[in-house]
């Protein structure tokens, strides 16, 4: 017996969750590897923990302008636009250094 082929319809909304939850758990798994590579920096000496570090910043600036589209509550876009000014501050150290 031949099965037939199963076809796929068009991306759902369930293709859609699965989506963004891949994307929100590779997101989180990619920041703590951030974290431990910056630690991994600061104790070996290396200066590119301004890098890495600055990249957490940049992460959590843009999670918290994503929370100002939807909430519109202006905390969020205050305290993520401190956020991204010290995640570039921090990037141009290291790129000045």
């Amino acid at each position: 017996m031949k099965h037939p082929t199963r076809q796929r319809p068009i991306k759902d909304e369930r293709d859609e969750q699965i989506d963004v939850h891949a994307k929100s758990h590779s997101l989180e798994y990619m920041i703590a590897a951030t974290q431990i590579l910056t630690v991994m920096c600061l104790v070996k000496g290396n200066p590119a923990w301004k890098g890495s570090l600055s990249l957490l910043f940049f992460g959590a600036a843009f999670g918290l302008f994503y929370k100002y589209q939807q909430y519109t509550e202006k905390p969020y876009r205050q305290v993520g636009v401190v956020f991204l000014i010290i995640g570039i501050l921090l990037l141009v150290w290291f790129g000045i250094t």
